[in-house]
């Protein structure tokens, strides 16, 4: 995560394919100040965003995405040194190994939970 308590001017990438979550969290990291990239609710989508987005300062990544796993798109924001977290209901024994250090909020998780996690407190 990044080390700033300040989420203004920091660019995040949202990639949730539940209308709900995925405003909610828009919602969240706009009040914080930080501009949203996406959502993006499928793994094409938002492997799209990834590589077209220029400068992202963080993501959040739901890990199934109608029915698709997202460990692609962990990846590629790996590869770009984006600091991520995932937002799921999956346990931390399905997420494979690899990304074991990264922070999983648990669904259903507050937003706001979510940027802090994120961003720090702000």
């Amino acid at each position: 995560m990044t080390n700033s308590a300040d989420s203004s001017r920091r660019r995040v990438l949202l990639i949730e394919d539940e209308y709900f979550i995925a405003e909610d969290m828009a919602r969240a990291f706009a009040a914080a100040g930080a501009e949203v990239v996406g959502p993006a609710a499928t793994v094409d989508s938002a492997m799209r965003l990834v590589g077209e987005s220029g400068r992202l300062d963080g993501a959040v990544l739901d890990i199934n995405l109608r029915g698709e796993m997202a460990y692609l798109i962990a990846d590629a924001l790996r590869e770009r040194g984006v600091p991520f977290v995932f937002a799921t209901g999956y346990d931390a024994a399905t997420i494979p190994v690899r990304f074991a250090g990264i922070v999983r909020c648990e669904k259903p998780v507050p937003a706001k939970q979510v940027v802090m996690t994120l961003f720090g407190p702000g």
